[in-house]
């Protein structure tokens, strides 16, 4: 047994070198990283990142100590406060609301934190700590994520850590559900299952999940699921994590048409039914004359009132301001046209690109979810989370570009007004768009991008 751990260590003697690396570098960046120290916080992550790619670069086809090496370092945060987000104090407060039976689209904090007798566990700690621009709205996490919130609360016992580390655990669990059922997933597909690696040593996914507790993971688990019961013909079946999906974040609305031409118009009509029932029913707990109102005005807002590390609008920003537009007027137009314009991508590529094949259902998915987002005003790192999984199903590799560049978007955290640097911004969209180009290029010269049953190309590494 001792010769066999001696063997096995000069073996792997690099890995394990690298791995122990990656335990202090996020050690370092959950708890000793003011998120004002940008230069600090990139350093780290560019650091991770070179440890990820040499990672798995060894040990792509030893999945068990890939594996291990995820799980530690997911372990590392466990007591850690979130550094890059306050958002985690607004789930609290929403959980607290949700376990007390309190309803959190028709309570807005500013209101709430006025009365004496408020049930809600340090309250005034968590009132602060969200900000005056998530006090005076209304929630806009779905029904599913307000509950895993109010779960959070009950099983972490009125402590603001100990419900930080409740949905930790709810994170990592769905991480290792990502991991069982992308790799399945990716062997259905005939890709190679050491790409789900992509997704679960990824910094940013640990960072922005793990530490700082957004819940695109639990989206995507759910997602994964729906995706894998689609590989083995459950299409039915399918339709209830889809949902769950949807009501943990809203992102998987936007592929309901793609379905159509995937499942054909029977099918997909029994599709949409069963996802609309598991919605009615864990909305109705929710529901009041006020939601629908409330709901739909503080998404809205995410469209046509906040800004943030946007790609296309930042150019189009600027040229009307060029042509004597005001800012805040422009801003509230651009907003008005995007839904419009991703509805029309969504249907392009619904008539175009998908067929009875799940890859270029999920090739689809991938351009219609990358073009939305070069579109949009507001793209905070964690949403790029959603493309990683996406891409290792498919031949593009440019949303793993992304996720290394995102990190140059954190420099509007090191200041006092939040100011973005749009030169960063212009290195991080240029490196992912000319990496993409490259992409399209290179595959395109093999298969044409919009062409019917076309030839399998499985692309094994980046």
């Amino acid at each position: 047994m001792q010769n066999k751990v001696i063997s096995y260590t000069k073996l792997h003697k690099v890995p394990m070198v690298l791995v122990l690396l990656s335990l202090v570098f996020y050690f370092v960046f959950a708890y000793h990283l003011p998120r004002t120290d940008f230069i600090k916080l990139l350093t780290l992550f560019g650091g991770l990142f070179f440890l990820c790619f040499k990672l798995i670069q060894f040990e792509k086809w030893n999945y068990k100590f890939l594996l291990i090496a995820g799980i530690l370092f997911r372990f590392i945060f466990i007591l850690a406060e979130p550094n890059l987000s306050q958002d985690y104090y607004r789930f609290i407060w929403d959980g607290e609301l949700v376990s007390n039976f309190i309803n959190p689209y028709v309570s807005l904090p500013d209101t709430l934190i006025e009365q004496k007798d408020l049930v809600i566990a340090n309250a005034k700690e968590l009132y602060n700590g969200m900000g005056a621009l998530s006090a005076r709205h209304y929630s806009n996490y779905p029904p599913m994520n307000q509950l895993l919130f109010a779960l959070s609360a009950f099983l972490g016992g009125k402590s603001i850590l100990g419900t930080t580390i409740v949905m930790r655990i709810i994170i990592i669990l769905a991480d290792l559900g990502i991991f069982y059922f992308g790799r399945k997933l990716l062997r259905n597909l005939n890709q190679s299952p050491h790409l789900i690696f992509w997704y679960f040593l990824n910094p940013l996914v640990l960072v922005e999940l793990t530490l700082n507790l957004h819940f695109e993971g639990v989206m995507l688990f759910f997602f994964l699921w729906a995706m894998y019961l689609l590989s083995v013909k459950k299409w039915i079946t399918a339709a209830i994590p889809y949902a769950l999906a949807i009501l943990v974040k809203l992102v998987p609305l936007i592929f309901l048409p793609l379905f159509l031409k995937y499942l054909g118009i029977k099918k997909s009509i029994i599709f949409y039914l069963v996802i609309g029932c598991v919605s009615v029913l864990l909305l109705l707990p929710f529901y009041s004359s006020e939601f629908i109102n409330n709901y739909s005005e503080t998404v809205g807002l995410w469209f046509s009132n906040f800004e943030f590390n946007a790609g296309l609008y930042n150019l189009i920003e600027k040229i009307a301001i060029y042509y004597d537009q005001k800012p805040w007027e422009f801003i509230k137009s651009y907003g008005k046209i995007v839904p419009y314009l991703t509805i029309s991508i969504v249907f392009i590529f619904a008539i175009l690109k998908v067929d009875k094949q799940l890859k270029n259902l999920l090739v689809a998915m991938l351009w219609v979810l990358s073009i939305y987002y070069f579109m949009s005003t507001t793209i905070h790192p964690w949403y790029i989370i959603f493309l990683l999984p996406l891409c290792i199903f498919t031949d593009f590799r440019f949303p793993i570009i992304w996720s290394a560049m995102v990190v140059l978007s954190y420099f509007a955290y090191s200041q006092t007004d939040f100011k973005e640097n749009l030169w960063l911004l212009a290195i991080e969209y240029i490196s992912v768009i000319s990496f993409m180009c490259y992409e399209i290029i290179k595959l395109n010269k093999q298969k044409p991008f919009f062409r019917k049953n076309r030839a399998t190309n499985v692309v094994n590494s980046i």
